[in-house]
């Protein structure tokens, strides 16, 4: 199944492993104080990473769909 959305809940650390993982995809906002999803990233490109960072996030707070 492909992924079709990225988003990251409230309670965001900033602890950097998302970006660390998949820089292609998450970034550190500064300003929010939270990790966000990259406009215009590939997400069917970076599909591994998109999961490994999601399963790996100390908070749990990267989720995804699919389709």
């Amino acid at each position: 199944m492909a992924i079709t959305r990225v988003w990251i809940d409230e309670g965001c650390t900033m602890c950097g492993l998302c970006a660390d993982t998949c820089p292609e995809v998450f970034e550190l906002d500064e300003d929010a104080d939270t990790a966000k999803v990259v406009s215009g990233a590939d997400l069917e490109e970076n599909e591994d990473a998109i999961r490994e960072a999601a399963e790996d996030c100390p908070e749990a707070v990267i989720k995804y769909s699919e389709s």
